[in-house]
């Protein structure tokens, strides 16, 4: 049976790895709740969010899986603290924990799929709407995360960089399936051929972000469009996104099938029914405030 390692030797072995005990003890993601919002902040700016560590990732994962089985949460806001939204790798780390540390390539691919991976498996298949408020930087695999969510707001303040290349390597936690998503295959390759970073007014004209904010409205902004997005029926929004994401890869019949079904659920919510009966009463307004 394996001894549990004391706190004294989780200290000495982050020392040796080049990190503070700090550092790698504190919580990657905290979480705040406003009404049906929830906020999740990476809060680790020493790494500048760097999502490649393990304990990075697992935060995400059971962010995700929580809000899946959390019914009250209709939407989430996403950001950072520091100067970046996420450096994703961490390039102190990499060679060790994914890359030539670990020996042979075989352990490389598995190492990637038995993590970092399931980061955009998670979010896409998170049942409700993703806001990235992105308050600075996100670079590479940073970038990938802010494409898994559904809607992007950038600060002014925000980079975006599909910088892969630029340490000799290729987009492998999805980035290549998301960014000719949003941008387009013509931008989608620039971005990835040449590792340049665009600035936030550049993102926006690409269409990588919807909305480009002054820092300090950053998150007011998104948790305001979150909140216009949480008051709608819950089992609508949920089966919306869903719809969403199907459409992306799906042919017409396939998802006209798939809608016609989950329609017939949306119409025998009692959300509907209220809805309904508000509009032919004449109180449509009062809920759409």
């Amino acid at each position: 049976m394996n001894a549990i390692p004391s706190p004294d030797s989780l200290s000495t072995a982050a020392r040796e790895a080049g990190v503070e005990p700090e550092q790698s003890m504190a919580p990657f993601l905290e979480q705040t709740r406003h009404g049906h919002v929830l906020v999740l902040t990476m809060n680790r700016p020493q790494t500048h969010n760097a999502v490649s560590d393990p304990d990075a990732i697992e935060a995400l994962l059971a962010a995700c899986a929580q809000i899946n089985a959390d019914h009250e949460v209709r939407a989430v806001v996403l950001t950072g603290t520091g100067k970046a939204f996420s450096s994703g790798g961490n390039v102190k780390t990499l060679r060790d924990q994914v890359g030539s540390g670990l020996g042979v390539p075989a352990l490389s691919r598995h190492a990637y799929r038995d993590g970092i991976q399931r980061l955009p498996l998670a979010l896409y298949n998170l049942e409700v709407p993703v806001i990235a408020a992105v308050n600075g930087h996100a670079i590479g695999a940073g970038n990938d995360l802010a494409c898994m969510c559904d809607v992007r707001i950038a600060s002014t303040e925000a980079r975006f960089a599909c910088s892969f290349i630029k340490l000799g390597l290729i987009p492998g936690d999805g980035g290549a399936w998301l960014l000719p998503r949003i941008v387009g295959r013509s931008i989608a390759a620039e971005m990835a051929f040449t590792g340049r970073a665009v600035d936030a007014f550049q993102a926006l004209d690409y269409g990588l972000v919807s909305q480009v904010v002054a820092p300090e409205q950053l998150l007011s902004t998104a948790l305001a469009l979150a909140e216009e997005i949480a008051a709608h029926p819950p089992h609508a929004l949920r089966m919306t996104k869903r719809l969403l994401r199907e459409g992306e890869h799906t042919r017409l019949d396939t998802l006209l099938e798939l809608s016609a079904a989950l329609q017939a659920l949306a119409h025998h919510t009692p959300e509907h029914e209220e809805r309904l009966t508000a509009f032919a009463s004449g109180r449509a307004k009062a809920i759409a405030r």
